[in-house]
């Protein structure tokens, strides 16, 4: 029960309920594809665990994070990975200043260094996205430790008792590589699905009041023929995406159908068979 945990040192509660308060959802808030996720995620946040987000594009990873972040009250550091991930981007850079005449060197403190001392959430999107060389630098920060020693300055830095990690991963794609096993070992990791059925209708629900009832309906059976393509292989990942069947909802509800979803689904693939197998599933759906 998330009821009967409590953590001091962060001086935090959780109450125990299956999803996120109205609040939260009218403010587009993430919703918990099961009864779990959400309550497990927050146990693991009060109890200081690193998080490891995977799943596939779009289906609410970071939304998860921003959410956890709302809940608490929280500000988030975000770090998007890349192969130019290095040390500075992550902890900060000297940098000359010039002041009453005098000029200094300064330090200015990375997203790492300041959730540390803040007592932020540091957020690392597509963490298998960096060079594997890059990362070890956070080894101390993730492990029982939760320290750094600053590089770049020699400064001891200690986490705030809130400090927060949660990183995302989408496993498989082009460009990304398998996490070291010694960072791996470090997170606690939820696999996040995508929305569907009654919970993907009320969500959209929610958000469009104006689109018609027909309306969603029908784009909720667009998002299931794509996830199913995306199942038999014929269509790639983000075909399916719950962010961009949202943005095609969006659209719809001052476009056609067939329009939206192009422009908020098909377009965005680079492969022209798939593109086109999107637009044929709209067409069994729109006449």
């Amino acid at each position: 029960m998330i009821s009967q945990i409590e953590n001091e040192q962060k001086k935090r509660s959780l109450v125990r309920y299956t999803n996120l308060d109205s609040t939260l959802i009218q403010d587009g808030g993430y919703v918990a594809p099961n009864t779990f996720i959400w309550e497990d995620v927050l146990v693991a946040v009060v109890l200081k665990k690193p998080i490891l987000l995977k799943g596939p594009t779009g289906s609410g990873k970071t939304k998860l994070a921003q959410t956890v972040s709302q809940y608490f009250h929280q500000p988030m550091q975000s770090i998007n990975c890349s192969v130019d991930l290095d040390a500075e981007a992550l902890l900060g850079f000297k940098t000359i200043i010039s002041q009453n005449g005098e000029t200094t060197i300064d330090f200015v403190e990375g997203p790492v260094i300041q959730a540390m001392k803040k007592g932020q959430i540091l957020y690392i999107d597509e963490i298998n996205m960096a060079r594997p060389e890059t990362l070890p630098i956070l080894h101390s920060v993730l492990d029982h430790r939760r320290m750094l020693t600053n590089p770049f300055t020699n400064e001891v830095i200690y986490a705030h008792e809130n400090f927060t990690v949660m990183a995302a991963i989408n496993e498989g794609y082009v460009g990304t590589s398998p996490m070291n096993e010694a960072l791996k070992n470090r997170f606690v990791s939820f696999t996040i699905p995508y929305l569907s059925g009654e919970q993907l209708k009320q969500i959209m629900t929610d958000m469009y009041p104006d689109a018609s009832a027909q309306s969603i309906e029908t784009m909720l059976s667009i998002g299931e023929d794509l996830k199913k393509q995306v199942m038999n292989g014929l269509l790639s990942d983000e075909a399916a995406s719950v962010r961009s069947l949202l943005d095609a909802m969006s659209l719809a509800t001052y476009i056609p159908i067939k329009r939206a979803v192009q422009y908020a689904i098909a377009e965005k693939l680079d492969d022209r068979i798939e593109r086109r197998l999107v637009m044929e599933l709209v067409d069994t759906w729109v006449k």
